[in-house]
């Protein structure tokens, strides 16, 4: 069979290494200039630094399967996200934890206690959370909420969290012990030589072409038996219906000679800071080694036309028009929507891979 993916990031390139495997030819076409989409990685000429260009992707999973699949096109080097918080004039460690607890309060708490404080902290009258502000505050209290999610969340998003729902905040946002790894996978690191190419090796078949700089036009799906798009639903249906809201971000590069701030993730939780976070990217490779460094101000807007979608809004009024999108997808035949942006969904980089997996299999399955 000759199969279309609209899309070289990991959905389209798994897929179509399934799909090749299987000794399908499959034509992967991309409107950038590169593979691996907002996870595409590349070396910074002047510094030598290895360059999230997206901003930062952190490989970390459960599924031990999604972890051997990477391997096995990638060496993966040990890596643990250790975010920094700057708010209210000091430094902290996130995800909120008994350092963080102790050092925000003055106190030298053990577990139990921290416990039982921030149980009398938290605003237990709110019974059935609604908003992320009343999650927060059924969780860890209004100080804690005001210093490390109002104002982060006010500029990450774009509005109050009292308009965002409660399930944006899924899990406890606090840890009693000392454990300041941000992810509580088991298997967690970064690709030695980067996500670009770890793509590279799972497109290099002899069933699989790559277009570059191609853009999706409906006639060439003429020549494909099935199509797996990738790209936004609703520019799959050129927006007739609307378009569906993301949130995007704008990168401003600054240079340093040196260490700049000493971790690779400083999160500002002040609302009068103007950007969520400052990312130094050579914390993400620290098997190298580089004088040089590149950091980047990372600042959150609405996504207009023609910027980079980052994630979903996924608010009442999308949900509405998503469920109007996804109505004309369900009675597609000749077409899989696949991914993040296929999706309108935030998937982390396994569960995307994982889907694509399934996808494959599944599509192979009903195929014989």
């Amino acid at each position: 069979m000759k199969f279309l993916l609209v899309g070289a990031g990991l959905s389209g390139a798994v897929i179509g290494r399934e799909l090749a495997n299987a000794g399908h030819q499959c034509r992967i076409i991309d409107s950038r200039d590169h593979i691996a989409g907002n996870c595409h990685t590349s070396r910074d000429e002047a510094t030598g630094v290895m360059m999230h260009i997206y901003g930062p992707h952190i490989f970390h999973t459960d599924d031990e399967t999604v972890w051997d699949y990477v391997n096995s096109f990638a060496t993966f080097m040990p890596f643990q996200n250790r975010v920094k918080s700057t708010t209210q004039g000091a430094v902290y460690s996130l995800p909120i934890n008994l350092l963080t607890i102790n050092q925000f309060f003055n106190k030298t708490m053990r577990p139990d206690e921290a416990r039982k404080f921030i149980s009398q902290q938290a605003d237990l009258t709110i019974e059935d959370p609604q908003s992320f502000e009343e999650q927060a505050l059924r969780f860890v209290g209004r100080p804690l909420y005001e210093a490390f999610f109002k104002g982060y969340t006010e500029k990450q998003w774009g509005c109050s969290p009292t308009e965002l729902p409660a399930a944006i905040l899924k899990r406890l946002p606090v840890r009693f012990n000392y454990d300041d790894n941000y992810f509580f996978h088991r298997f967690q690191g970064m690709p030695r030589d980067g996500y670009t190419a770890m793509i590279e090796a799972i497109l290099d078949h002899p069933n699989i072409t790559v277009e570059l700089e191609t853009p999706y036009n409906a006639s060439m799906a003429d020549d494909a038996d099935h199509v797996f798009w990738s790209g936004p639903l609703d520019g799959y249906y050129d927006y007739k219906l609307g378009r569906l809201g993301y949130r995007t971000l704008d990168f401003e590069r600054f240079d340093y000679q040196g260490d700049y701030q000493g971790c690779a993730v400083m999160n500002y939780g002040d609302p009068e800071v103007p950007y969520t976070r400052i990312t130094e990217h050579k914390h993400f490779s620290p098997w190298e080694s580089t004088e040089a460094s590149v950091c980047y101000r990372e600042f959150s807007r609405l996504a207009e036309p023609g910027d980079t979608p980052y994630y979903p809004i996924r608010l009442v009024e999308e949900k509405a028009l998503l469920e109007d999108y996804q109505a004309l997808a369900e009675a597609e035949s000749k077409v899989t929507f696949v991914g993040r942006l296929g999706t309108y969904r935030y998937l982390d980089m396994d569960v995307t891979i994982g889907e694509a997996l399934e996808t494959a299999k599944k599509f192979l399955n009903e195929a014989a």
